[in-house]
C-alpha cells in the first residue's frame, strides 16, 4: 500500500540532487583534469541551488557535498515500529522539538536490524527486537518536508518489545507510547501520520505483506 500524501518535492531540489549526483559519480570516475573541473563546477552549481532554495548556508552545503565520494546510492534512513498493547513508541526530537518513530541513520558494517535495534536502545532507552520490516519507503514519494540534500530510503521496521525503560538521549528529550488517535505533532521530516496509521493496520492484521515503493 502506497501511503504517498501526494506531497511532491519541488522541481528545484530534484534538479540539485540529480546534478550533485552526477558530480559524485564525474568525480569518482573520470581521469581527464579538464572533466574533473567541470563535475566540480556541476557539484557548485547543484550546492547553489540547495542553499538559494533552503535555509542552509552555501558554505555548509558545498562543505557536505565535497565530503561525498564513490558512486552515488540513496542512503538508509531506518525506523523502528515498537508497540505496547494499541499504543506506539515515539521519541521527541530536540532538534525541532517533535516526535517521530526512533531511529535515524544505519552505519557502514551495520545490518538493517542492528542499525533499527541500536537507534531504538540509543533514543529511547528500550531494548527491542527486529521481526518484521514493515515498509521501504522512497522519502521523496511520503510528503515529507523536503529538506534534505541526498535521496533516501526508508526502512520501518516492527520492534518487539523486550525490556529496557524510557530513557532520553543527546538528540531526544522525551519518550511516550500513543495510541493511534493521540498522536503529537510529528516530525514531518522523518514520520508521517499517514506512515504510522499504516503500521497500525500491519499491528491489527500482522498477515500484511511489506510495503515498498
Amino acid at each position: 500500500m502506497n501511503t504517498d500524501n501526494s506531497t511532491a518535492e519541488p522541481q528545484w531540489l530534484v534538479w540539485a540532487k540529480r546534478l550533485q549526483a552526477l558530480s559524485q559519480i564525474g568525480l569518482t570516475y573520470t581521469k581527464d583534469t579538464f572533466d574533473l573541473e567541470r563535475y566540480r563546477v556541476i557539484r557548485d552549481i547543484a550546492a547553489e541551488m540547495m542553499a538559494a532554495g533552503s535555509d542552509v548556508a552555501l558554505e555548509t552545503v558545498s562543505g557536505l557535498f565535497s565530503e561525498q565520494s564513490g558512486y552515488a546510492t540513496p542512503k538508509v534512513d531506518t525506523r523502528g515500529v515498537v508497540f505496547r498493547g494499541q499504543s506506539v513508541l515515539l521519541v521527541r526530537e530536540r532538534e525541532d522539538n517533535c516526535w517521530t518513530l526512533p531511529g535515524g541513520w544505519a552505519n557502514v558494517l551495520e545490518s538493517p536490524r542492528e542499525a533499527v535495534e541500536r537507534e531504538v536502545r540509543e533514543e529511547s532507552g528500550y531494548v527491542t527486537r527486529a521481526v518484521k520490516l514493515l515498509a521501504l519507503y522512497d522519502r521523496s514519494k511520503h510528503g515529507h518536508i523536503p529538506h534534505l540534500p541526498f535521496h533516501v530510503y526508508k526502512l520501518f521496521i516492527h520492534c518487539e518489545l523486550l525490556g529496557g525503560s524510557p530513557a532520553a538521549s543527546g538528540e531526544t528529550s522525551e519518550v511516550a507510547f500513543f495510541p493511534k488517535d493521540s498522536l503529537p505533532e510529528l516530525s514531518l521530516s522523518r514520520v508521517t501520520p499517514q506512515q504510522i496509521l499504516r503500521f497500525f493496520e500491519h499491528l491489527r492484521d500482522p498477515q500484511l505483506p511489506t510495503d515498498f515503493d
